[in-house]
């Protein structure tokens, strides 16, 4: 159990509601264990009436019902804290829930953007769901049945000890093999539920990345591939998990098997012992109700045990993603002012999981208030560049400076706040329009969001739907159209009245007329920020103070726009074809 050690911060933090709910369970089994000691003694008045050792039928029916009046007394007391039991106990384990699952979603907001390049979304999500509510069955229903067996076993074993020691030995007799049974499969269990969990995260993955890609799925029509493969997947899942329940199936058997046993033996030596008057035929009825008030205790044992292994392997699943660290840390706790030139200084960067070499010794300077423009080939680095001024990733050689101080001395909660950021691939939430909007800025009014909308020129588009701001997008956005997407995402950044604003190559999308309105309204929005413009299209480049062009991360040319059409090399190629292209194009 040395993984759901990381538990004990959160029951020390609800110890006193454990506490408490100990103390009830406790009571609650005293009371429900009147109830055989009660049943002795009636059992004796009549067995004395029937003997001639009581005579009169008034002390016998008297004795009877007083017993009757307190066995539904203490029946109903052992009701009510039983009911009080699993108000408490149960309790903790939902509130031990949503702080594990807090905690870990926390985490996956403190890991790097490199973390998720190396883990599944379906991995992720099953950790946070199928492994914490695991865990929380052993936070709450295993403790309660365990205080429930331990409380049940000990004062039922004094109460038997003090009416017969012979017959209770007799009685525990099977409970070593019991326990035996149970180290050997309880190992059994935690190596299966471990297989059991991971092949849930991959079915977990398979599902979520089908869904996400269905567009895809159905455009190649590879439907019944997709499902051939769902199926052995789910085949081979399906596998593991009988695996694990023809395992977990030995131990009810197992339960019934010993109980049975021990009540043979208490009928068996019990009788003899009434026959030879050691001990009363009520007790020999009392000894059987205590066996058969043990038997879903003993049988909880496996089951708790089953319930126990199962969270030491989804904790430390859960434990091996809290254990890692970010690889970008906030190296500075002390607020930042974010605003100056930035400047790259001899910057390399590969990608450790693909080992690309992205960026290969570039440098250039930006000052502050002016934009920058980056066109290239695909894959020649210009993404990466936006990441690195975000700290998305750490640069692996040379500096980043924002107002001549190194990047990572910067708070990274300042920085990134700083920053309008609009994807190359837009990202909308399942939300309204204007929340979608707002998520730049969460208490911009509504003339604010409009505005924003107008200066993107999606603003007549978003009037055309039926709801207008309060529509609901789909998943990622899918109700809106690749460039109404990439236009609400501009709209995000520049509501934000950010510092800096980044354009990944955020008109790729739009035609050129709805592009040149969009570029002139940025030009008023972006006065006085530092923006950077990454594009494949000179025309979205034109107007920025300098541009760089860049091949397999170096930067091959860098100037203005005016110099750089009459120097011979790649963005003079650009521009030609792309006039080309389209004669209307204002380039």
């Amino acid at each position: 159990m040395k993984e759901l050690q990381h538990l004990n911060k959160y029951f020390y933090k609800y110890r006193f509601r454990l506490l408490l709910g100990i103390a009830i369970t406790i009571i609650a089994r005293i009371f429900s264990l009147f109830t055989p000691r009660f049943i002795r003694e009636s059992i004796n008045v009549v067995d004395d009436y029937r003997k001639g050792i009581i005579t009169d039928i008034a002390i016998v029916k008297s004795e009877l019902l007083t017993n009757i009046l307190w066995i539904i007394g203490a029946a109903l007391i052992a009701g009510i804290f039983t009911f009080l039991m699993r108000q408490t106990i149960i309790n903790v384990s939902r509130y031990i829930e949503f702080d594990l699952k807090n905690e870990v979603y926390k985490q996956y907001q403190r890991l790097s953007l490199n973390f998720y390049k190396k883990n599944r979304t379906g991995d992720l999500m099953n950790r946070i769901t199928e492994d914490v509510s695991a865990v929380r069955m052993y936070s709450g229903p295993a403790i309660m049945y365990t205080i429930n067996t331990i409380t049940l076993f000990v004062i039922a074993l004094i109460y038997m000890f003090q009416q017969a020691p012979k017959l209770t030995l007799y009685t525990i007799l099977p409970l070593p093999i019991l326990s035996i049974a149970i180290y050997k499969l309880s190992k059994e269990i935690h190596k299966r539920s471990t297989i059991v969990q991971e092949y849930l995260s991959k079915l977990s993955t398979f599902t979520q990345e089908s869904f996400s890609g269905v567009s895809v799925i159905k455009a190649y029509g590879i439907e019944s591939q997709i499902n051939s493969d769902f199926n052995d997947l789910s085949s081979g899942s399906r596998q593991k998990q009988l695996d694990l329940v023809k395992v977990r199936a030995f131990f009810f058997p197992m339960m019934i098997l010993l109980i049975g046993a021990s009540n043979l033996l208490v009928i068996y030596i019990g009788g003899r012992q009434y026959m030879s008057g050691e001990i009363a035929l009520g007790t020999l009825t009392e000894f059987i109700i205590y066996v058969n008030m043990l038997t879903w205790p003993v049988a909880t044992i496996g089951w708790v045990t089953s319930l126990v292994q199962q969270a030491e392997a989804s904790q430390k699943r859960i434990n091996e993603f809290l254990k890692v660290q970010p690889e970008i840390q906030n190296n500075s706790k002390k607020s930042s002012n974010v605003v100056g030139d930035i400047a790259f200084n001899s910057v390399h960067f590969t990608y450790d999981d693909t080992n690309i070499k992205a960026i290969d010794g570039i440098s250039f300077k930006i000052n502050y208030g002016e934009t920058l423009a980056i066109i290239g080939k695909t894959g020649s680095g210009k993404s990466t560049i936006l990441d690195l001024i975000g700290r998305l990733y750490d640069a692996d050689e040379g500096s980043i400076t924002i107002s001549d101080k190194p990047i990572e001395s910067l708070n990274l909660l300042d920085l990134r706040e700083s920053i309008g950021y609009v994807p190359q691939d837009a990202f909308l939430f399942s939300d309204t329009i204007k929340n979608n909007i707002k998520f730049g800025k969460e208490n911009a009014t509504d003339n604010e969001v409009i505005l924003a909308a107008k200066n993107a020129a999606v603003h007549g588009n978003i009037k055309k739907f039926a709801k207008g701001y309060d529509t609901i997008l789909g998943e990622r956005g899918i109700t809106l159209s690749g460039g109404q997407k990439q236009r609400v995402s501009i709209a995000r950044a520049i509501i934000k009245k950010p510092h800096i604003l980044l354009f990944d190559d955020c008109l790729s999308a739009v035609d050129t007329e709805t592009e040149e309105k969009i570029l002139k309204n940025l030009a008023k929005v972006s006065s006085g920020k530092t923006t950077i413009i990454v594009s494949h299209r000179v025309s979205s480049a034109k107007n920025a103070n300098s541009i760089i062009v860049l091949d397999s991360g170096k930067i091959i040319q860098e100037g203005a726009h005016e110099d750089l059409i009459n120097t011979e090399g790649y963005y003079k190629e650009l521009y030609l074809k792309q006039l080309s292209e389209s004669s209307d194009n204002p380039l």
